[in-house]
């Protein structure tokens, strides 16, 4: 028998990787079915908060803004350090003009600032952001200087 299974290979087949596949599809900006992939990860880990983030994307790249916040703030209440999440739901927030909100998620993102070679173009645009939207504040708040 293992003659056979040598010859003709195995008859196993090897689970998917729906994570993976979902990351492929989205890199592929086949955004629907990367959702559809990260659906399935997530019942084989339920509650994983890389595979909640990556749907969070998802959402936010389809349009479906309500549910990427949603997303983004299930996974801040389990882990109130995941940064991407704060990355990705200030940046949902300012659409929606909840300016302070922003403001709260930036400064938390750049507290704990994440690794890796796409991080400095994130962490560049979560510090011109948070420049440019305290300066905004200030200048809503302060009173105008009279010439003298």
């Amino acid at each position: 028998m293992a003659f056979w299974k040598k010859l003709l290979g195995s008859t196993k087949r090897k689970p998917v990787d729906y994570y993976r596949e979902g990351k492929e599809l989205f890199d592929d900006k086949k955004f629907h079915e990367a959702l559809t992939s990260f659906r399935l990860a997530l019942k084989e880990a339920p509650g994983d908060a890389f595979v909640l983030q990556e749907i969070a994307m998802c959402y936010t790249r389809v349009g479906m803004n309500e549910e990427a916040v949603k997303t983004y703030q299930h996974v801040l209440q389990k882990n109130p350090q995941a940064v991407g999440a704060h990355y990705g739901l200030a940046f949902l927030l300012l659409k929606d003009e909840r300016q302070e909100e922003a403001i709260q998620h930036l400064e938390l993102f750049l507290s704990n600032p994440p690794d890796g070679e796409e991080a400095g173009f994130h962490i560049e645009h979560a510090r011109s952001t948070l420049a440019e939207l305290l300066g905004q504040a200030r200048d809503i708040t302060e009173p105008p200087v009279e010439d003298v």
